[in-house]
Order: structure tokens, then sequence, then C-alpha cells
């Protein structure tokens, strides 16, 4: 998420013959002006993304629980879409996005601060940064859609379990001292990841392996559903499952493409590239099940189409259609090992597979794009040699180990917190009747 620099551009491209006698000094470049075009997508590009969280993941992960947990299921990401935007409002935003140091951002944009005055004004991340042609506003809500998923994304790994009451504290807590530090890191210039140099377009460090590793971390602090490897745990509707997936799919061009922060060449070809990864990950994860089981089932299909979004995310911006072919048909193997064999293998109950896509999904993309980054996308915000390379392979993948190692033990440590203050989990016989019932007093008809 890393703009071009327009100013050097038009003052480049300013002709000679119209400037001034060499005696007076050049007038300063006039700042870009708000582009209705670029407000107008942006807009656009935030209701997708906020459309990705409710309803298609609230049905996407509704429609793989038990019918016992359904509404409990989608009240969580209902809940949390209500919670991060306040929780966001009043701190998150600041935090990620104040000037700050290497590592977290100020206090100065607590509850929007100063957004008063420049409302109506060209959005500049910070002094000396050149101003992108959205206003500030637009920014803030943008962010704030990944600001809200990201928690709900990890509500996957331990689904069936926690108290709604945990919920809530555990989110608040890690959106502001987990997710707003690696936002920070990655996406402010003053971000030490972003310094470095390694490459994170749209959200595979800060949205994916940060949620994945959460939830991982998440399901082993709970411990396994109760009846785990002995009951029948199958999903409830399948129905609404694919109609989430396919739901999140559209909303992901919302994702990624916004992520150029205009509606330009970067944006249309982070939009082709997404598409693309997500129809070879549909098609890689469907052949791997049909070879290994035989039959390609509805869930694997639609579990292979998220894993090819969350492998392209970080590299949307800044590769072409066929290395995205390869990231995308990557994800999908990728995703569906770690969803069965890594999973097997290691013998944590992720309930609705949050690690073993989104997680290894993610690593799988932050790594490849190391590989695969193409410096002419100047959309991208890239430096001019910025490129694959070995290089930036290994930026990438001190940046994703860096993220991996901060998430889980912060995480591990929140977790415990909660536990202390509320209890994590349910009761065993509450499990049982399910959590519909024993959290909101509902139950399906």
């Amino acid at each position: 998420m890393r703009k071009p620099a327009r100013l050097a551009a038009v003052a480049a491209a300013t002709p000679l013959a119209a400037l001034p006698a060499m005696a007076q000094e050049a007038a300063p470049a006039a700042l870009p002006a708000i582009s209705a075009g670029d407000t107008a997508w942006m807009l656009t590009a935030t209701a997708l993304v906020l459309m990705m969280t409710i309803p298609g993941l609230a049905l996407f992960y509704a429609g793989m629980v038990r019918k016992k947990n359904v509404l409990a299921t989608m009240m969580q990401s209902f809940t949390i879409c209500a919670l991060v935007s306040i929780v966001w409002m009043v701190a998150g935003y600041s935090l990620a996005f104040g000037p700050g140091n290497a590592f977290i951002g100020d206090l100065s944009r607590l509850f929007l601060s100063g957004l008063a005055e420049r409302w109506d004004q060209p959005f500049v991340m910070m002094e000396g940064e050149d101003p992108a042609t959205i206003p500030e506003s637009v920014f803030v809500m943008f962010q704030m859609t990944f600001a809200i998923i990201t928690p709900a994304l990890i509500t996957g790994a331990f689904a069936d379990r926690m108290k709604f009451s945990a919920l809530l504290v555990f989110c608040v807590l890690w959106s502001l001292l987990v997710y707003a530090p690696v936002a920070h890191w990655v996406w402010h210039p003053n971000g030490w990841i972003y310094a470095l140099g390694a490459l994170d377009f749209a959200g595979g460090t800060v949205v994916h392996i940060n949620a994945g590793v959460a939830g991982l971390v998440a399901a082993i602090v709970l411990g396994r559903r109760t009846g785990y490897g002995s009951e029948n745990m199958a999903p409830y509707n399948l129905t609404l499952a694919v109609i989430g997936a396919s739901m999140l799919w559209v909303g992901w061009f919302g994702f990624n493409a916004g992520s150029a922060l205009e509606a330009g060449a970067g944006a249309a070809m982070a939009m082709l590239v997404t598409q693309i990864a997500a129809a070879a990950a549909t098609l890689s994860w469907m052949f791997a099940e049909w070879a290994t089981k035989g039959k390609p089932s509805v869930l694997g299909a639609i579990s292979g189409a998220i894993s090819g979004l969350v492998a392209i995310t970080p590299a949307a911006g800044f590769v072409l259609p066929m290395p995205a072919l390869i990231i995308g048909a990557v994800g999908g193997l990728a995703g569906f090992w770690g969803a069965t064999a890594l999973k097997k293998m290691c013998g944590y109950d992720d309930s609705l597979d949050a690690f073993g896509v989104h997680g290894v999904c993610g690593i799988v993309g932050s790594l490849l794009v190391g590989i695969f980054a193409y410096a002419p996308l100047s959309a991208s915000g890239t430096d001019p040699g910025t490129a694959g390379s070995l290089g930036q392979f290994l930026l990438q993948l001190y940046a994703t180990a860096a993220v991996f190692a901060f998430t889980a033990v912060a995480t591990f440590v929140l977790l415990k917190l909660t536990d202390l203050v509320v209890g994590l989990r349910v009761a065993e016989e509450e499990e049982r009747e399910g959590l519909d019932v024993t959290q909101h007093g509902e139950r399906l008809a």
C-alpha cells in the first residue's frame, strides 16, 4: 500500500520554457486536488471490503459450523464489525497511522483528532510524504474495514467454544496491541518493516499472517472442541458457506484493487491478478482433493478460492498475470495441505482452518512476492529498483518471521489475560447444548 512519488513526476514533467528567469526561484509544485474519480472508487472499494465481513465472512463461517452454533458464529462477525469500528475511531487509527516511531503510532489522532481541520484536503499520511488524491476520511474508513475483518477471521479457529464476553475483551485488546502495531510497521512510512523495504500491498502480513497465527494460538490455548475426532462435526449448511465465499471473492477486489488508493492502472492490474490467482487456487485445491480423496468437494472448491485470494493479497500490486497464476496455484495446494495434512500432523483443532488457509497462504504469498515483484508497476509505489530477487525474498522472509513471532507471543499473553478477567471457554455442558442458546438465548427453527 505505497503510493508513487506524484510530486516528483509533476516536477519532472514541467517544461523548461515555462520557468521564469534563472534569478527567480522556482515556485513549489501545487498539491494535487482531491480527485472525484479516485474518491468514488475508494468509497466503492471500502463498501466492498466491509461486505467481506458482513455478510460475507459471517455467512461463510456460519455455513461451516454445526446447526447449534450458526447464530453465535454470525453474531461474532456482526458484533466485531461494530466493536472494532469504535475501537478504530477512538485509538486504533492513531496507533496504526499516527506518526509515532518505528514500532507504534502516537496518540495524536485519538478520536480522529484533527480531521475536522483537514476533512476537505488531500490525505497526507505524514509531513514530507506525497499527498493522495482522496480525503483522509475515506482512508480512515477504508483502513477501518481491514481492522474489522482481521479479528473476525480469527474466530474461525476457535468456533464453537469461546465465551462471547471473552471474545469482546480479546478483540479490543488484540486490535489495539497486535493489529495496530503490525499495521504501523508495514504500512506507515515510519514503520520499521516499511523502512526495511519488505512488500505487503494489501495485507499478507498485516491481515492474513496476523489473523492466521492468532487463530492458531487461540485454537491451542482453548483446546479441542468437545467430541473432536469422535463426533460428527460436518458443516450445517454449505449453501450459506458458498454464498459467503462468493461475497468474499467479489469483495476482495475492493480489498486488493482498493489498496492502490486510486482509480488507475495499478488498481486495474491488482484486480486482474486477484481474479487469476483465485481461479487458479480453486482448481489446484479441487484437483488435489480429487486426486487424494477421490471426489472434489464444494467445501474444497470454496476453500481453494479463499486460499488463492489470501496468497495474492500481499503481491496484488506488484506482480503480473503469469506470476499471479503461479501464486494462486501454489496457494491452493498450500491451503489444502494446511487444512488437512498439517492440522492432522500437529493435532490442533483449527475449527474452520483460519491458520490452515489464512496463515499458511499468507506466508506463501508474502514470500513469493519477493520472487515475482515487477518493478515497472509504478502504481505499486515501489522504488524503481524493487524487483523479485534473492535479496527481496530474504527481506520478505525476515518480515514474515517477525510478524509471526510477535503475533504468536502477544496473542498468547492477551488470551491468558482475557482468561483471568472473564474466562475463555464455555462449560462443557454449554458447548454440547450449543452457543446459540447458551450465549444468546436463541436457536434456529
